[in-house]
């Protein structure tokens, strides 16, 4: 009912209070002045003697009157305030009904916004389930990615017709859960949102690898109400992501045979001191410095593509990591003193032991040092740091040891050179990825090394993390598990 409508249709109850006070006002007011009146009638006429007890029979309805009319006021005040409360709750009911009208257009407003927003995306699919899957939402996108129109899906599929069986049965297994939609969405839901690539199977039976995001969706009392896929079609990217580690691969090993005949021969070239005059000594000097290089960015190159074959393999053993930073401190000295970078050690007097490839390690650590000397300009520093702590289930590190915490070896480089921008961190360790500080500062390197030291941090089972502000400098810190 509108506020119009409640003005005039008052409460029935109230009105039948109103009327009543008023029906009954009325009769009493005229009895007590006829008993007034009649009295003082006959008075005038001589028809009633005036003794105390006339007096007395006219004094009583006169009061009588004078109460009747201190009770009419009382009635008149109360229907006064009961007019007034009636007035002020239409006016209330007036106002309820305005927002309640407000928040409904803009309600319908945001549906329709939202509504256009998700059927203008063509380019990602964006597919809406409710909470057992079955399909609420499908935009032009996922029309075009899947083959179906919107009428033959929403409320008639199910989100897993679209997946490859085999994917959800290997994602199950992994998880320890039953086949279906848990094995789907169950990342996202512990983690709030999960992105990964799955197959979808389209209409025509086409299989197309999707990078799809996966989030919980609430209803506006913030119940589970479904899930959100939203999936970019990544086939030709994959597929070419593919080709090309097969060509880096069959490329590196063509050229690691002629390149280290290069260098054998060159050796033997070299170590002939008579037959070579300086000047040609010197050329040839160039020519196997330029060649070495050669040799280890393929190398680099090989070290990657085994990586993604998930090949890389270790060979561990006690590893004193105070003589892992000292070696690469000293491979770096002569890089820093030509730059004129001081490069320091704070390192404990003793050893400090952790299980690990020692060849792996003293890898990491040299990209480290010398990323770090070639990105600080003269006049600055390279510090190496090597110490303890205790790892939180959080993960947390802190110096002191805490109740359930984990020891772990740290190795940190900071350098006082060029920086890195924020919004080119979360790349820093995608091969072939330079930053645009490298770049300008024309700093030589192909965007290998930090992606190597990162695969050999997580296959010894700890965690490489930065800190970075342009124009400020650098520090890397390798984090890794020791015993206790």
């Amino acid at each position: 009912m509108t506020a119009a409508a409640l003005d005039r249709s008052p409460a029935p109850s109230r009105r039948r209070r109103l009327a009543g006070v008023r029906r009954t006002a009325a009769p009493g007011r005229l009895v007590t002045a006829l008993a007034v009146l009649v009295p003082v009638a006959l008075l005038a006429l001589g028809a009633l003697p005036l003794t105390p007890a006339a007096l007395v029979a006219f004094l009583a309805p006169a009061g009588a009157l004078l109460a009747g009319t201190r009770h009419s006021r009382r009635q008149a005040a109360l229907i006064a305030r009961l007019e007034r409360e009636r007035a002020v709750l239409l006016d209330q009911v007036r106002s309820r009904a305005d927002e309640l009208d407000r928040a409904s257009r803009i309600m319908a407003a945001r549906a329709r916004t939202m509504t256009s927003v998700i059927d203008a995306v063509t380019e990602q699919s964006i597919i809406g389930t409710d909470p057992d899957g079955t399909i609420r939402v499908w935009n032009p996108g996922a029309e075009k990615l899947l083959g179906l129109p919107r009428a033959d899906v929403v409320r008639r599929r199910s989100i897993l017709e679209f997946h490859l069986a085999e994917e959800l049965e290997e994602a199950a297994d992994a998880q320890g859960t039953a086949v279906g939609l848990h094995a789907l969405v169950r990342a996202a839901q512990e983690n709030g949102s999960d992105v990964r690539d799955w197959t979808y199977v389209a209409a025509d039976g086409r299989q197309r690898t999707v990078a799809v995001a996966i989030t919980p969706r609430t209803d506006d009392r913030g119940v589970h109400a479904g899930w959100n896929f939203v999936g970019t079609d990544m086939t030709e990217v994959r597929a070419t992501e593919r080709m090309k580690d097969q060509f880096v691969s069959l490329v590196s090993h063509e050229l690691r045979t002629p390149l280290t005949s290069i260098l054998g021969y060159l050796e033997l070239v070299l170590d002939d001191e008579q037959s070579l005059t300086d000047e040609q000594r010197r050329y040839l000097g160039t020519v196997e410095r330029n060649a070495d290089r050669l040799l280890r960015l393929v190398g680099d190159l090989l070290f990657t593509a085994r990586v993604d074959a998930g090949q890389l393999t270790l060979q561990p053993e006690p590893v004193d990591l105070v003589a892992v930073v000292r070696a690469a401190e000293e491979t770096a000295r002569v890089a820093a003193t030509a730059g004129g970078v001081e490069l320091r050690v704070e390192a404990p007097d003793g050893a400090l032991v952790i299980s690990g490839d020692p060849m792996r390690l003293g890898q990491a650590c040299d990209n480290l040092v010398s990323n770090a000397v070639k990105f600080t300009p003269s006049g600055g520093s390279v510090t190496l740091t090597v110490g303890t702590g205790w790892r939180a289930a959080d993960g947390t590190v802190t110096a002191d040891e805490r109740p359930g915490a984990a020891p772990v070896a740290r190795l940190s480089v900071r350098d006082t050179g060029i920086g890195i921008p924020d919004d080119e961190q979360g790349k820093l360790f995608t091969r072939f990825f330079r930053a645009s500080t490298a770049q300008r500062n024309a700093v030589p390197g192909v965007g290998l090394g930090l992606s190597i030291t990162k695969a050999i941090t997580t296959a010894h089972g700890g965690t490489l993390d930065l800190e970075s502000a342009e124009g400020r400098g650098t520090t890397f810190t390798l984090t890794l598990p020791r015993g206790a």
